[in-house]
């Protein structure tokens, strides 16, 4: 089903939007030993074993049953693997890991105090980044990862000591690097929505979240026969709406008042008016009926493209 942008979004009403953020709500995972590696690439559902200096992980921590506690942007520096995520979700996730550890020769620690995180939105992405998703560049201290771009404006992650100079650029505003955020697909666990989606209900196989071919990781069986037995009956889409939308809001169908149809993953106002999401949606909800936020009777979203294509076959 192809999808058109809502006029709301269209890239003529957006103001340019340039410059560097501080991400207060972001923060770190360190996992140190020389067993961190093998041990990351257990549990979550990336190859951290094979990761390169030179490239980022997105990546999923899941319960036995395949449901997402907490996602991450992985990074090696040092010996050492950096988890970048939201910070509501960084403390029970040390927790929860930690007591998997056993003897495997790996500490793992809160370090949003150690780090420093900044989103970075068009021509604040230093030139030197390679182009390619995920990819990444090192200067001196700081690590840049290249993030997936949001309504078509480049994007990127920098991780840099806590105690070093914020970096140079202009301001942008918080609320303006979350819509560029929503608008890039890529959607990251929050306390509203922890145990609500398998990977692929937002999409994360199609946004280099999930890789296939490694070892078993908790949920491991249920995410693979998600993809390939053609169990899945959720996915991720983008939408748009006049008024206010939030993570945890149940999404309903015209056709189906009693029941949720979705659920808000992640939103934020749009820089001009109403607000845009990303939305778990049953796929055969994506019917062109009409859609509401928060009950049957409440915010109508309306459908628009994603930003990239679902992949079929891995």
């Amino acid at each position: 089903m192809t999808l058109a942008p809502t006029p709301a979004t269209e890239p003529a009403t957006i103001p340019a939007m340039h410059g560097i953020v501080r991400l207060q709500d972001w923060g770190v995972i360190s996992a140190q030993g020389e067993e961190a590696a093998a041990f990351l690439h257990g549990q979550l559902t990336q190859d951290f074993i094979l990761q390169r200096d030179a490239e980022a992980r997105l990546a999923a921590y899941c319960t036995p049953k395949g449901r997402m506690l907490f996602s991450a942007i992985g990074v090696r520096r040092d010996g050492e693997v950096l988890l970048c995520a939201p910070r509501e979700r960084i403390a029970p996730t040390v927790k929860r890991l930690s007591m998997f550890v056993l003897r495997a020769k790996v500490r793992l620690s809160d370090a949003s105090q150690q780090w420093a995180l900044w989103g970075a939105a068009g021509d604040a992405v230093p030139v030197a980044l390679p182009p390619a998703v995920w990819s990444v560049w090192r200067e001196g201290d700081r690590t840049w990862v290249r993030l997936p771009p949001g309504a078509g404006v480049p994007r990127a992650l920098l991780i840099q000591p806590a105690s070093a100079p914020a970096p140079e650029g202009p301001a942008l505003a918080p609320a303006h690097w979350q819509w560029l955020a929503v608008m890039s697909g890529v959607a990251h666990i929050t306390d509203p929505v922890v145990e609500a989606f398998v990977p692929q209900m937002i999409n994360y196989e199609s946004v280099g979240g999930v890789h296939f071919k490694k070892g078993c990781y908790p949920g491991q069986e249920v995410v693979a026969r998600s993809q390939f037995r053609g169990t899945l009956k959720r996915r991720g889409y983008l939408v748009h709406a006049d008024g206010p939308l939030a993570a945890g809001q149940e999404v309903f169908h015209a056709a189906d008042p009693e029941q949720p149809a979705g659920l808000v993953v992640q939103a934020a106002p749009h820089p001009v008016a109403g607000w845009d999401a990303i939305v778990s949606l049953q796929i055969s909800a994506a019917d062109g009926q009409p859609l509401t936020a928060g009950g049957p009777d409440g915010v109508p979203v309306r459908l628009q493209a994603l930003p990239y294509e679902l992949l079929q076959d891995i």
